[in-house]
């Protein structure tokens, strides 16, 4: 009998104790990474709805030497375009935009081969417009940063897009300045406004914002850096870090833990509405729904989105089935956020 209680109890006793040990196995993944004379790393894990982890490695800058923690802001780069379709999809809820909208439609000096192309396709970046990034000279710099207006206009200069819209994928920053273009002009609001006025504010994001040099400041701001033979250097901003709907928002843990609240109970849409975004277009061995990626990890159901610029790395995954999220942001480029955010799911599903 005594045995028998033994063994009862140690089964019992058993998930409390791994759930006691993943903070310490998701802490030992990052501790290495960072000390207090180097850029670093934030760290965001939410199960069940709630916040298992949070935590910063690492300073901010090189001039101050602030800590990060989980009130840092850092520039997410192409995870931004989660919120960008979201925006898009806001508007489609409110009746003021369709899916199958056109791009002639929206802005009708467009070029003809914006005819076929639609909101859709935008959003699925299978609308095949040419990359900005190939059309920029060198009129453009990290001091004379090219403008979302800029973008369309070199976008209306080209006679041909790179492919028949919905015939092929092809990642496409341009794509998500346009969708941000489209959000501003149908609700007639600044892009950054539409976003803090139907996202960041009634989700209490209040560290998070679409940022516009000279317009507004970022509070708590990380910078970017990256590592040479002599040590880490400030590189903060490039010829294409003005751009917004593609990667302008700088975000923090503290309000990514409120944005995957709302995606998990729905608070923006509901689950009907947002189904489009998490149906796959499948071309070119891509599942990719509307700002995110949604290929399982092994048998998890998983979407998730990368961010890269210059001096930042991030990334968040979510995995839905499992109530699970993690998000990774680095203001540094040698480290790389994706493989490290499945290291912590790896260490989450194994204690289970």
């Amino acid at each position: 009998m005594t045995l028998r209680v033994g063994f009862l109890l140690l089964i019992v006793a058993t998930p409390l104790a791994l759930s006691q040990s993943l903070p310490s196995r998701i802490d030992a993944v990052f501790s290495s990474l960072a000390d207090g004379k180097s850029p670093g790393i934030a760290v965001l894990v939410r199960n069940q709805g709630r916040t298992l982890f949070q935590r910063g490695y690492g300073i901010r800058d090189l001039r101050t030497s602030a800590k990060i923690d989980e009130h840092t802001d850092f520039r997410l780069a192409s995870f931004t375009k989660q919120f960008t379709a979201m925006a898009a999809m806001l508007l489609i809820h409110e009746g003021k935009l369709q899916y199958d909208t056109t791009l002639t439609g929206i802005f009708p000096d467009f070029p003809a081969y914006g005819r076929a192309i639609t909101v859709r396709h935008l959003l699925t970046h299978t609308a095949g417009l040419p990359d900005y990034e190939d059309l920029m000279d060198a009129t453009w710099t990290a001091t004379h940063q090219i403008q979302d207006r800029e973008v369309l206009a070199l976008l209306k200069e080209q006679t041909a897009g790179k492919f028949a819209p919905g015939t092929a994928w092809s990642y496409s920053n341009s794509a998500y300045v346009v969708l941000g273009l489209i959000v501003a002009k149908i609700s007639g609001e600044p892009f950054g406004q539409f976003l803090h006025d139907r996202i960041f504010a009634p989700l209490h994001m209040t560290g998070t914002l679409v940022y516009v040099n000279g317009e507004n400041t970022v509070p708590n701001r990380a910078y970017g850096h990256t590592r040479r033979p002599a040590g880490f250097v400030e590189t903060d901003q490039s010829s294409t870090s003005a751009t917004l709907g593609d990667g302008g928002i700088y975000s923090n843990l503290a309000d990514l833990a409120q944005w995957d609240e709302a995606l998990e109970n729905h608070a923006l849409l509901t689950p009907e509405e947002m189904r489009p975004a998490l149906t796959p277009v499948k071309l070119a061995n891509v599942s990719y729904g509307f700002g995110w990626y949604l290929d399982p990890y092994h048998a998890h159901t998983r979407m998730w989105h990368t961010g890269e610029t210059m001096g930042f790395r991030t990334v968040i995954d979510r995995f839905p089935s499992d109530r699970l999220t993690i998000v990774v942001l680095c203001n540094r480029t040698d480290l790389d956020p994706a493989p490290l955010a499945l290291q912590v799911a790896g260490v989450f599903f194994g204690a289970r």
